[in-house]
């Protein structure tokens, strides 16, 4: 049997912006184990932050004893979503298509248990039961059970039909499409609730509209708010470009950094909402952020759940040892794993030990300083540490040792970071 009460819980953790019939929704939750499904077109070949709150709310429901139905948009990627968009998405083609759906499948595995029994996860493409409908068949069997007047009161087809770039459409017949996914889940895997950001309200009550219509049964849909920071920037969004689950594009590293640098008034409002610790350990936890916010006990919580999440425990494990030794913590402590990590955040060259005997000349060679004449001056300083120790004048990069017999981190200020390796 479902956990009961979870429609309250995600009302509780400000998950629940629109939903059909509260009531009626919170009976079939508790009734019964229910299909639910959150659509991803692979737009990438890896999906960012921004979609990892769908992932979370699958796993949530996953959790609570629901089948969890994960969507990859092969069809609908090639046509693209206007929700939330002023202009239309660069089409891709059916191979770049394809490569982004196979890439993100895995990113959709790590969060998701495929092999939980009754209700395991079930990866589906829209492409299958797409491709092969020919267009008079879709007019007949979609198009005529959806009005012109329901498609242009939707709001995210008001809003590109007023824009100066309009609405193709292509991305006009978005909604249909995604409409029939609902349906064809309904009919084939007993799908009953869709969900998604609160832009995708219109989307979602299409397919709903579509479901009564064609099979005479009710099905519900919820959206949650859309994600944005308190300063009014996307969600998932840095200086450097989104966030993205693919390591290779986004290290494990600099994903926690993410979280850890949340603002303050951001990390209260999210933490419950992506965290899937309880309701009252997330209280506990932020209230003892608010007695002490320089800690940043709130974010590092949320930083390490998601992390773990997303790229597993020991690239989470690692990912935070590294993050001491570059925020001042011992580097002598610190495993072979973490130092790798640290090699692949700061800028690093490779060395003989012999190199390390010319101390000033070598500092000067690698940029940490811009001449030999500034590398003895910031030693003399006092303002150069090596392996966490100050390097004292007379005394060679060599002289300190190496870490785990193969680096030598060199720290100048606070901030600015180098690492030799003797590999």
């Amino acid at each position: 049997m479902p956990v009961k009460g979870l429609l309250a819980e995600l009302g509780a953790r400000g998950l629940v912006h629109d939903s059909t019939d509260g009531g009626a929704l919170a009976a079939l939750l508790d009734a019964k184990s229910t299909g639910v499904y959150v659509g991803f077109d692979p737009t990438a070949d890896s999906l960012h932050v921004g979609h990892l709150m769908g992932q979370i709310s699958l796993r949530r429901f996953q959790l609570a004893g629901h089948r969890p139905f994960p969507l990859a948009g092969g069809a609908t990627g090639m046509v693209g979503d206007p929700s939330g968009r002023s202009d239309e998405r660069n089409l891709l083609d059916r191979e770049t298509l394809q490569h982004n759906v196979d890439r993100i499948k895995h990113q959709l595995e790590n969060l998701l248990d495929f092999g939980a029994g009754a209700n395991a996860a079930t990866l589906v493409n829209n492409a299958d039961w797409t491709v092969g409908v020919t267009a008079l068949d879709f007019l007949r069997d979609v198009g005529k059970h959806v009005t012109i007047n329901q498609m242009t009161a939707k709001e995210s087809v008001r809003n590109r039909l007023n824009s100066e770039n309009g609405l193709s459409y292509t991305e006009f017949s978005y909604m249909l499409l995604q409409a029939n996914d609902f349906r064809h889940l309904c009919a084939s895997n007993d799908v009953e609730l869709q969900m998604g950001g609160s832009d995708q309200w219109g989307n979602i009550t299409v397919g709903i509209d579509l479901i009564r219509r064609t099979l005479q049964r009710t099905a519900h849909g919820i959206t949650w708010p859309l994600v944005t920071k308190s300063d009014g920037t996307k969600f998932g969004k840095t200086a450097d470009g989104a966030v993205w689950l693919d390591p290779a594009r986004t290290s494990p590293y600099q994903f926690r950094q993410f979280w850890v640098q949340m603002a303050d008034d951001d990390i209260a409002k999210y933490l419950p909402r992506f965290s899937l610790a309880s309701m009252d350990e997330c209280a506990s936890v932020i209230d003892a952020h608010a007695a002490d916010p320089g800690r940043r006990n709130a974010q590092r919580f949320l930083a390490d759940e998601m992390t773990t999440l997303v790229h597993g425990a020991p690239a989470a494990r690692d990912a935070e040892a590294a993050a001491g030794v570059l925020f001042g913590g011992d580097p002598t402590t610190a495993s072979r794993e973490a130092l790798a990590v640290v090699a692949s955040e700061v800028p690093c060259t490779k060395v003989s030990r012999a190199d390390l005997d010319d101390t000033f000349g070598l500092l000067a060679r690698a940029q940490v300083v811009a001449s030999t004449s500034e590398a003895r001056r910031t030693v003399s300083q006092g303002g150069m540490k090596v392996n966490g120790a100050t390097l004292a004048e007379g005394e060679t990069l060599a002289s300190k040792g190496f870490l785990h017999d193969r680096w030598v981190l060199v720290r100048k200020g606070k901030t600015a970071y180098h690492l030799f390796d003797l590999s």
